[in-house]
C-alpha cells in the first residue's frame, strides 16, 4: 500500500541539489588545475568516506551500492583515459561500455531494493556473491566470446521502438525504466531519504553514461555525486532517528532540546499529557495505546499559531510557540484540545485499517461500538521576567499541567493563573 502522505519534498532535495551540482559542473569550461585534480580523486576518495560511514553504521546495502557504482567508474574511466591519451578508444571499449550499460542498472537495482534482514555477516555473503558471480560471469564472456557478446548486446530487437537519438544499446532503456518504476514504488510505499536517493542517482547515472567519452570529467563528477547522494540520504535518515520520533512522526526530545537554545526573548511553552494513558494501556493493550499516542500527535502536530509540536515522552508532548504571547496561543491550544475530545477513536485491528481517511470516518459514522474517548490536559507558561531560562520556562508549564490535571483533567491551565479553561467530559 502507498503512504502518500509520508511523500516529502525533503527527501529528495539533497539529492536534487547534489545532481544539479553534477550537471553544472560536467558542463563547466576552462577548468582550473586545482578542479581537474579534485575531480580525478574525488571517486575514490567518496567511496572510502562514504564507505567508512555506512560500514560504522552497518548500512551494507548502501555501501553494495556504491561500490557498484565505484566498479563502474573504474572500468569506464580505464577506457576514457586510453582516449585521451591516444585520440581513439582501445578495442575493448564498445563492449565494455555496452556491458557496464546493462549491468549498472541492473545491479542498482538489485542493491537498491534489496532489504536488509539477514544477520549481517550473512547478508554482507550474499551481496559479495551476487556481485562476483556477475562480474565473473561478464567477465568470462568478455574475455572469451567478445564478438558474439558485443553482436547480441548491440543488436537492435525491436526496431519499430528504436530512435536516432538512443546513444545506448537498446536493451539498456527498458531496463532503466523497469528499475526506475521499481525504485519509484519502493519509495511511493517506504518513503524515506534513502528510496528517494536511489531515484535521483538511477537519473544520474542515465544522464552520464551516454555523455562518458563526449563530456570531459563527466564520469567522475556524476559517480561521485550519485555516492555522495546515498551518503547523504544516510546521514539524513540518522538525523532523523535521532531527533524524530518513530512512532508519531513528530520531533523528539533531542530536538526539542536544540530548538529551546534559540528561541529568542518571546516565546510560550505548552506541555499536554493524555488523560488515564496507563489505562487505555491495561484495558486495551499497547497497540491501543500506540494508536491514541498517533492521534494525539496528528492533532498536536496541526496546532495554529505557529506553534510547534514535539514528543516530550511518553504520553507527554510538548508545544513551543517562538515569538508569541499567551494570550495568541491559548486559543489554538483550546482548539487542539476540544478536537481531540470531541474524536471518537474506535479501536480496531491494525490489518483492518481502512486505506483512505473518507473510508475511516464513514466507518465511524456507521458504527459507534468499540469506540473510546481521549483527552488531554494541557499546561502553559510564558517567557517573563522570573522564568528567562526556557529551562525553567518548561518546568512552569509542567506546573501548569499537574494543576490542570488536579483540576480534574481535559483542561487548559496557564501558570500563575487559576482560572480553569475546558471542562471534563463525561464519560
Amino acid at each position: 500500500m502507498f503512504r502518500l502522505d509520508a511523500v516529502r519534498a525533503s527527501h529528495f532535495l539533497p539529492s536534487l541539489l547534489l545532481l544539479i551540482a553534477g550537471l553544472a559542473a560536467a558542463y563547466a569550461k576552462d577548468l582550473s588545475v586545482f578542479f581537474t585534480s579534485l575531480f580525478n580523486v574525488l571517486p575514490t576518495l567518496v567511496l572510502l568516506l562514504g564507505g567508512a560511514y555506512c560500514a560504522v553504521y552497518r548500512r551494507q546495502r548502501e555501501l553494495f551500492l556504491m561500490l557498484t557504482v565505484y566498479i563502474a567508474y573504474f572500468l569506464l574511466d580505464t577506457q576514457t583515459d586510453f582516449y585521451r591519451d591516444n585520440g581513439h578508444v582501445r578495442d575493448d571499449a564498445a563492449v565494455i561500455f555496452h556491458l557496464v550499460c546493462l549491468l549498472l542498472p541492473a545491479l542498482y537495482g538489485i542493491y537498491g531494493v534489496w532489504q536488509e534482514r539477514m544477520h549481517l555477516l550473512q547478508d554482507m555473503v550474499a551481496r559479495g556473491a551476487v556481485l562476483l558471480v556477475v562480474g565473473a560471469v561478464a567477465v568470462a564472456l568478455e574475455q572469451r566470446f567478445p564478438a558474439a557478446l558485443l553482436a547480441g548486446l548491440a543488436d537492435i530487437r525491436w526496431p519499430a521502438l528504436h530512435g536516432e537519438w538512443m546513444s545506448l544499446i537498446q536493451l539498456a532503456y527498458p531496463l532503466f525504466i523497469g528499475v526506475l518504476v521499481l525504485l519509484v514504488v519502493q519509495y511511493l510505499r517506504a518513503p524515506r531519504p534513502l528510496n528517494a536517493a536511489l531515484v535521483m542517482g538511477l537519473v544520474g547515472l542515465f544522464w552520464m553514461l551516454p555523455k562518458t567519452f563526449i563530456l570531459p570529467f563527466t564520469l567522475n563528477i556524476m559517480c561521485s555525486q550519485v555516492m555522495l547522494m546515498i551518503a547523504a540520504a544516510v546521514a539524513h535518515e540518522a538525523y532523523q532517528m535521532a531527533f524524530r520520533d518513530e512512532l508519531t512522526g513528530l520531533p523528539g526530545r533531542r530536538a526539542l532540546n536544540e530548538r529551546m537554545q534559540r528561541l529568542g526573548r518571546n516565546y510560550v511553552i505548552a506541555m499536554s499529557d493524555v488523560d488515564h494513558f496507563k489505562r487505555f494501556n491495561d484495558t486495551h493493550g499497547h497497540d491501543v495505546g500506540d494508536q491514541v499516542l498517533r492521534l494525539v500527535a496528528s492533532r498536536l502536530g496541526k496546532v495554529g499559531g505557529g506553534g510547534k509540536a514535539y514528543r516530550y515522552g511518553g504520553e507527554e508532548f510538548a508545544v513551543v510557540f517562538a515569538g508569541k504571547s499567551t494570550e495568541h496561543c491559548v486559543a489554538h491550544l483550546e482548539a487542539v484540545r476540544e478536537a481531540i475530545a470531541g474524536y471518537a477513536m474506535r479501536l480496531r485491528d491494525q490489518g483492518a485499517r481502512p486505506h483512505d481517511d473518507n473510508t475511516g470516518r464513514q466507518r465511524r459514522a456507521g458504527s459507534r461500538g468499540g469506540a473510546v474517548s481521549v483527552t488531554i490536559s494541557i499546561g502553559v507558561a510564558e517567557r517573563h521576567v522570573d522564568h528567562r531560562n526556557p529551562d525553567d520556562v518548561l518546568k512552569s508549564a509542567d506546573q501548569a499541567l499537574y494543576s490542570a490535571k488536579a483540576a480534574g483533567r481535559n483542561c487548559l491551565m496557564v501558570h500563575g493563573l487559576k482560572t480553569r479553561r475546558g471542562a471534563e467530559r463525561a464519560s
